[in-house]
């Protein structure tokens, strides 16, 4: 092990306070949840794909299928090659949420401090909870929740469970020993839990970040753990962010920050490539709907946008567009993005396109505007669209454009943290 210079001792000191952070993920959440539908798909190969083409991508295996190599990222026809005999299915987001809002209910029977992170994982603060100060402890309050989740959701349905001090210790110890499992993680055995990881096992570190400690001479969690803070921010991160993890590592919470939101995208397959302008421009409207539907969900409006696409020859297409005034309705996100689909040299088929609304600002106060209260008014349009589909169903008040298209650029279930509500 690298042996540092240490400037002060003090830069080793470990968080010692009682856990009191649960970090709890529903195992293999679509794959499990299907299971749990279907008693006949149990203890089989199980994959739930974005589509069930031979290139469609694996969001998520059952334990049964990951024993035969099948991964999340890997392609159907790759995960039959796998795994002969696996179950394919296409994902079903509203028996996802359903289940999320039912973990939900679980866990708000223990405390109020309840943070989503995606659809299939929570973290639960107890530091307020009256069980704690009853004397329980978390061990124990997490058996019941165990037991609880089985009742709400099903017995078939199970989850990890990590405790910690902070957010990124009990995530850490929520994926030690899948599935089912429960670990706490303290300052008296932190050291040995490292000893047994590696830098990739840690949430946050993937290759590229791997790479960039490995030149700084750091190699294993323990070297990240005993590099000093003069190191991590001078030559590893280069700036306050090396701070963060010098208090990460050690069990001080630094994550139990929310920053907003800072963009609303969604992306699609193209299942039938096309060069066709109309074509794109329908599924381009059907993109910004959705796009537009969750901006306006969450009281915001947008000032830049980002479109992009890609080609059947492999080449790539984007822009960004800074605009002088905000963007708010469907219609208006169309109109901005159909511009930039209009440069695209279509020399051969698109197989995705995307769009982002970004440089986000909050609707409220209304700032009042030229048009408001007249038939130019899409600010009111599309509220009044949105009251509708929320009453009657997703789609049923939609532009012209996107007429017979309820079939196409279904609901999806992103990863990370996603509206559930």
């Amino acid at each position: 092990m690298t042996a540092w210079p240490v400037k002060n001792r003090m830069e080793l000191e470990l968080n010692y306070n009682r856990p009191l952070i649960m970090h709890i993920d529903l195992n293999s959440c679509f794959a499990t949840i299907e299971q749990q539908a279907n008693p006949l798909i149990r203890y089989h190969p199980v994959a739930v794909a974005a589509y069930d083409s031979p290139r469609g991508i694996v969001l998520a295996a059952s334990y049964d299928a990951k024993a035969r190599g099948v991964k999340v990222g890997v392609t159907v026809r790759d995960a039959k090659l796998l795994c002969p005999g696996i179950i394919i299915m296409m994902p079903d987001p509203d028996k996802y949420f359903d289940a999320h809002r039912r973990f939900n209910k679980v866990l708000l029977n223990y405390t109020s401090d309840i943070c989503p992170k995606s659809v299939d994982e929570f973290v639960v603060d107890f530091s307020g909870s009256p069980a704690v100060r009853n004397g329980m402890e978390l061990e124990d309050i997490g058996r019941q929740i165990k037991k609880d989740i089985h009742r709400e959701l099903g017995e078939y349905v199970t989850v990890n469970i990590g405790i910690a001090p902070n957010r990124f210790l009990a995530k850490v110890a929520a994926s030690l020993h899948k599935p089912d499992g429960m670990d706490r993680i303290t300052a008296d055995n932190l050291r040995e839990i490292y000893g047994r990881l590696s830098l990739i096992d840690l949430p946050g570190i993937n290759r590229r970040y791997s790479a960039r400690l490995n030149l700084a001479g750091i190699y294993t969690p323990l070297e990240f753990l005993d590099a000093p803070l003069w190191k991590l921010k001078r030559e590893v991160f280069h700036g306050i962010v090396g701070y963060y993890w010098y208090l990460r590592l050690r069990g001080h919470e630094i994550d139990a920050v929310s920053f907003g939101r800072k963009s609303f995208g969604q992306q699609y397959a193209i299942g039938r490539k096309t060069a066709d302008i109309n074509e794109l421009s329908r599924l381009l409207m059907k993109l910004c709907e959705k796009a537009g539907r969750r901006l306006r969900r969450h009281g915001y409006e947008a000032r830049g946008i980002y479109f992009w696409i890609a080609l059947e020859d492999r080449t790539y297409w984007n822009r960004r567009q800074q605009l002088q005034a905000p963007v708010y309705s469907t219609q208006d996100i169309f109109r901005q993005t159909y511009k930039l689909l209009l440069q695209v040299p279509l020399q051969a088929r698109a197989t995705y396109i995307g769009v982002t609304v970004y440089n986000l600002n909050p609707t409220e106060p209304v700032q009042l505007g030229l048009f408001d209260d007249t038939r130019l008014d899409t600010r009111s349009l599309a509220e009044a669209a949105d009251l509708v589909n929320d009453r009657y169903g997703e789609f049923t008040m939609v532009p012209a454009l996107m007429a017979n298209m309820q079939d196409i650029i279904i609901r999806r279930v992103a990863f990370g943290k996603e509206d559930t509500n």
